[in-house]
């Protein structure tokens, strides 16, 4: 089936074509211009639209958790929820974003290879969702940011992947891409909240970086670190990480050596603001903690710092922490706006950037990409918010009409064929 779709406006990942056009052939995209030039291919079916992007992307989510406020609220789902219904609700999520224009996602970690198997699902045609790069567990040190201590009776087997010293961490990038990993995680420089001051601690030691980041990249993976700043975040770049989350505190060197290196820089900026905006008794606090002042305001000093060095910064939320799946993953965006992009560069972030992190060939409205397109019923570069509506999108995934007005059209993958 030949598609034309005619807009207004094309955002093609980078640059906008006024008066464009998009001619898609099966589940990819032929051709690209302005639509005077495109003409009228024979067979093809038009479509007319204010406004067409490529998918939107979300770079950083948690598809395995809702996104309840507060540490105790999340293990308690954590320790309720056997993992068949653990992969149920993070189809349902991921659905969600589907409907929202979100055709793929990036998980950031879930137990017992429920993300995994959900892709695995997705991929093969049993479920329509979003395209889904899963890391398995998040590999970190016994204690550490994701082996938080746990009465001692209690057992969450598959839900953590501790690991200790460079053979353990290779063992560990071993046993992840067993279970069908796409990319390996690790916590290599975690929050430090009884120094101000100095809000970031190294949690791997520099061989162990180096011996994960090793193993995935011999079988093809690239690592993404959980990071907080300083010293311990050049470190775990030059020991070959090749994206950082969050890293708030981005020193210099820092921002010298990602340069040079091509390290991709996923900021998260809205989960630090739902500290500020979720009541705090719900996050089962009394008060804003200094880290998360601190934290707020240095956000803003890296991104500024990675946007003129000319560093490659993609959009995630962090949903599923903190925050809800799907309907915030517009504010990323307009965060990234408002730190000193312009909105066309946010999109770019959203769009080619993550493409780019996740390795997949969407991302980009260019011949030869997958055909993962968003319909908008108006002008996003105008005002992102818009990316917010989902009953104003209507959602294309590989050729194939999937979501329109907030509900998917498809509802089971052989009738996307037809």
């Amino acid at each position: 089936m030949r598609h034309l779709i005619v807009a207004e406006q094309v955002f093609d990942g980078e640059r906008v074509i006024e008066g464009g056009a998009v001619l898609v052939e099966g589940d990819r995209i032929a051709a690209v211009g302005r639509q005077a030039d495109l003409g009228q291919p024979e067979g093809a079916r038009v479509h007319r639209t204010p406004t067409l992007l490529p998918g939107l992307i979300d770079a950083h989510v948690h598809l395995a958790f809702s996104g309840v406020p507060g540490r105790e609220a999340m293990l308690a789902e954590a320790m309720d929820q056997p993992y068949p219904e653990v992969a149920l609700r993070a189809a349902e999520r991921a659905r969600d974003s589907l409907c929202h224009g979100i055709t793929a996602l990036r998980d950031m970690a879930a137990p017992g290879g429920a993300v995994i198997d959900l892709a695995r699902a997705v991929d093969q045609g049993d479920l329509v969702g979003p395209r889904i790069l899963a890391c398995g567990r998040g590999l970190t040190v016994t204690g550490g940011h994701m082996d938080a201590p746990l009465p001692d009776h209690v057992s969450m087997e598959d839900a953590r992947a501790p690991c200790d010293g460079a053979d353990g961490f290779r063992k560990g990038v071993r046993t992840e891409a067993r279970r069908g990993a796409g990319f390996i995680k690790i916590n290599s420089c975690v929050s430090l909240h009884t120094r101000p001051g100095t809000w970031w601690r190294p949690e791997m030691t520099p061989d162990e970086i180096a011996a994960a980041c090793d193993e995935a990249h011999a079988q093809d993976m690239i690592v993404a670190a959980h990071t907080s700043g300083g010293p311990p975040l050049t470190a775990t770049v030059a020991n070959g990480v090749d994206c950082v989350e969050h890293a708030h505190w981005i020193d210099d060197d820092c921002i010298e050596l990602m340069a040079a290196r091509g390290t991709f820089l996923v900021p998260t900026l809205l989960v630090n603001e739902r500290t500020f905006e979720v009541p705090l008794a719900e996050q089962g606090l009394t008060h804003i903690p200094p880290w998360s002042e601190a934290a707020r305001q240095a956000k803003w000093v890296s991104l500024a710092k990675a946007r003129l060095a000319g560093i490659r910064v993609g959009a995630g939320t962090d949903a599923g922490f903190m925050m809800p799946h799907a309907t915030m993953f517009w504010r990323e965006v307009a965060l990234l706006a408002e730190g000193g992009y312009t909105a066309a560069e946010a999109l770019t972030a959203a769009t080619a950037v993550n493409a780019d992190i996740l390795g997949i060939e969407a991302g980009r409205l260019a011949p030869g990409r997958l055909a993962d397109m968003v319909m908008v019923d108006g002008d996003p570069l105008a005002d992102l918010s818009l990316l917010g509506d989902a009953t104003r999108m209507a959602v294309w995934k590989g050729g194939a009409e999937v979501a329109r007005g907030g509900a998917l059209t498809t509802v089971w993958p052989q009738e996307m064929a037809t």
